[in-house]
């Protein structure tokens, strides 16, 4: 996560779209969204329940395909992957921060933050004690390395989980409400702690109902029945035709 002057193209959605079908309804949950994010950007994706966010950020993700249009990730064809493909591509290039922490009850912190790495292939084990002491100690958690997450605050578990997100030195971070589960004292340190990442550089992308924790982002940008319809950059609003 270092810093760099020269911004280059990480991600780029073109003409995505995503069609569910239950029950011979067809659920249009994205229509013609494109998108560029930038490395090192900060951006945050508001809208009402049901708008597509969260749809969105799993197709950012590659937990799931978009059922048309192309997804360009650090380089990577993203699009119309197999379910290995886009597991391989995704541990190495994404990071994920959920609402729920989704730590594993009987691992320790250091076990939990160590977990996504060891599916790396191109990682032995020293390097990846390594990257785990690292992440741990950007979060203010090493002292808990043996804890297990029921020793641990809500506050602390989202740490924990912030760290398994950064271990790995992702091209990009993907929070999902990453304050939802916490009261407003540790959703405030979360919220600290993000800013701090970006600051070194990394890029984080963050799906949030909170206009406070949305305002913090550089970029703002707002969804509506599953189409962008506005990107605002500072102080400056863009507003896009529905």
């Amino acid at each position: 996560m270092e810093n760099n002057n020269e911004k280059k193209l990480l991600v780029e959605l073109k003409d995505i779209k995503k069609v569910f079908f239950t029950d011979e309804v067809e659920t249009h949950a994205l229509n013609n969204i494109n998108l560029k994010i930038m490395q090192g950007e900060y951006i945050s994706i508001s809208g009402p329940s049901g708008c597509g966010k969260s749809t969105l950020l799993s197709l950012l993700g590659l937990l799931d395909n978009s059922s048309s249009g192309h997804y360009q990730l650090a380089g990577h064809d993203a699009s119309n992957l197999d379910r290995d493909e886009r597991a391989k591509i995704r541990n190495k290039e994404i990071g994920f921060i959920f609402q729920a922490f989704n730590l594993i009850s009987d691992l320790t912190v250091a076990e939990n933050v160590e977990l996504p790495l060891t599916y790396r292939e191109d990682i032995n084990k020293q390097q990846r004690e390594t990257m785990v002491r690292e992440a741990l100690e950007h979060v203010d958690m090493a002292h808990r390395a043996s804890h297990f997450p029921s020793q641990l605050s809500g506050g602390q578990q989202q740490r924990v989980a912030v760290a398994r997100a950064i271990s790995g030195n992702p091209s990009i971070i993907l929070a999902d409400e990453p304050t939802g589960n916490l009261d407003s004292k540790n959703a405030q340190m979360v919220m600290n702690l993000l800013d701090r990442l970006h600051s070194k550089g990394a890029t984080i992308c963050m799906v949030t109902h909170d206009p406070k924790s949305a305002a913090r982002a550089e970029r703002m940008i707002d969804i509506f029945d599953g189409k962008i319809v506005s990107d605002q950059l500072s102080s400056q609003l863009t507003a896009i035709a529905v």
